[in-house]
């Protein structure tokens, strides 16, 4: 069965960058009719937060992108300190004792004399007696015993890779306080979930090789990996500087609709152009991870908003009734409603305003120049109900009158009814005024 996972940690809120792997993950499991896992990857006890745990799960379920299975590393310690103990026997991993200050001057010697900024195993020529002694002195930390050869695999998007493990440090897997890193958790956890496949950022392509070694010393098989390309803005730069102000808590509240996140981001990076989407189902049936590159790809919040407002106007009356209702509009009148106005919205939030309009709850915008024409129209009006044929009636009564055509004609009047220099058409519009001008 296919297994995929999303693994954030609760440090902070997701953001469209987290969302693209959580998506991806999603549809390569429920395209294969497999189980997709939420793993809150938070072992680090002084940045993770109950706060962002909760909102974790409440973006995932603002879209839609359910879970077989949702559970905390922090419950599972006692497992991964098993797995490291397993792999210090093995000889697979072993106890280091350098300061953050004494690596970094390392790494700078390193570099002067041209050579990569690789850990030189210093550890492992120390006897009993030194490393007691620097263990009771600083304390240590643990580092992975990397089989220094070519890495190969073959990724699910950035075809076959190979990395030579000459070019890495040896991983670091526990900490001076003993905290047990992703590095190390995030292996054991595929391993006894069975995970089978990964699709996560391009950032962690040398990471995998070193996991895939981790797989191997712990007895496991790697999943298939899958690497997609890392978003940008709009021109091409970095988007990671504004990803706190596309955190998807805020792009909800800005109003953007859930499936036209879900539909830019399924196809974004891909060779298939971006299509909106009515559903989830119909997100999935169209999804090939195959058909994703490595280029880095555009993201541009004017798309999204263009998207998300084509969902408003393609929502049909029984997706929003029950909006409109919160709204106080009326059952009866709701319908038609929705019908006049929807194609006149870009967010939810703007409803609020044209039900408004229709109670007569606005100003109306008459210009000086035009104030007498509009009394002398007012006059003209045909009297309360209105029907979908009393604007054309009213205006052909209004130009006969005064002589006036175009816009001069209409704009006038369609301020003076709803405070507005545009908007939905006025034969569909006036059958649900209510105000001073229509008596009703």
């Amino acid at each position: 069965m296919i297994v995929t996972r999303f693994a954030p940690s609760p440090t902070g809120y997701l953001h469209v960058g987290n969302l693209r792997t959580a998506l991806l993950n999603w549809l390569v499991a429920r395209k294969a009719g497999g189980r997709f896992l939420l793993r809150l990857d938070d072992t680090d006890p002084e940045r993770s937060r109950e706060i962002f745990s909760e909102a974790i799960v409440e973006d995932l379920d603002w879209l839609g992108l359910d879970r077989d299975e949702t559970f905390r590393q922090s419950d599972r310690l006692a497992i991964y300190r098993d797995a490291a103990r397993a792999l210090e026997a093995s000889g697979r991993l072993y106890e280091c004792f350098e300061t953050p200050e004494e690596l970094e001057l390392k790494r700078r010697a390193q570099r002067a004399a041209g050579r990569p900024p690789v850990y030189d195993r210093a550890a492992l020529d120390l006897d009993d007696a030194t490393r007691a002694r620097l263990r009771a002195e600083r304390g240590s930390h643990w580092r992975f015993l990397l089989d220094r050869r070519r890495i190969d695999w073959s990724d699910g998007i950035l075809g076959a890779l190979s990395v030579d493990a000459e070019s890495l440090s040896d991983p670091v897997l526990i900490r001076g306080d003993g905290q047990v890193l992703y590095t190390l958790a995030s292996v054991v956890d595929d391993l006894e979930t069975g995970v089978s496949d990964v699709v996560r950022g391009s950032d962690h392509v040398t990471n995998t090789a070193a996991q895939i070694q981790i797989f191997e010393a712990l007895g496991g098989r790697a999943p298939r990996f899958a690497h997609h390309s890392l978003l940008t803005g709009p021109a091409g730069e970095a988007l990671s500087k504004r990803l706190g102000g596309l955190a998807l808590r805020d792009l909800r509240g800005a109003g953007i609709e859930p499936m036209a996140l879900v539909s830019l981001m399924a196809r974004l990076g891909s060779g298939d152009p971006v299509e909106l989407r009515s559903s989830l189902e119909a997100v999935v049936a169209g999804f090939e991870l195959a058909r994703f590159g490595a280029s880095p790809t555009r993201f541009d919040p004017a798309e999204l908003e263009a998207l998300s407002a084509r969902v408003l106007h393609r929502m049909d009356y029984g997706e929003i009734a029950g909006t409109l209702s919160s709204l106080g509009v009326p059952p009866d009148l709701a319908p038609a409603f929705w019908e006049a106005i929807r194609g006149n919205v870009a967010q939810r939030e703007e409803i609020a305003g044209w039900w408004a309009v229709c109670r007569g709850e606005f100003a109306p915008a008459v210009e000086e120049a035009d104030a007498a024409f509009v009394a002398e129209a007012v006059a003209l009006l045909p009297p309360w109900p209105w029907d979908g044929a009393t604007w054309a009636e009213w205006t052909g009564r209004v130009k006969a009158a005064t002589g006036r055509k175009g816009k001069s004609l209409f704009m006038p009047l369609r301020q003076a009814l709803t405070g507005r220099s545009s908007g939905p058409e006025m034969a569909t519009l006036m059958p649900l005024l209510r105000g001073p001008l229509s008596g009703g």
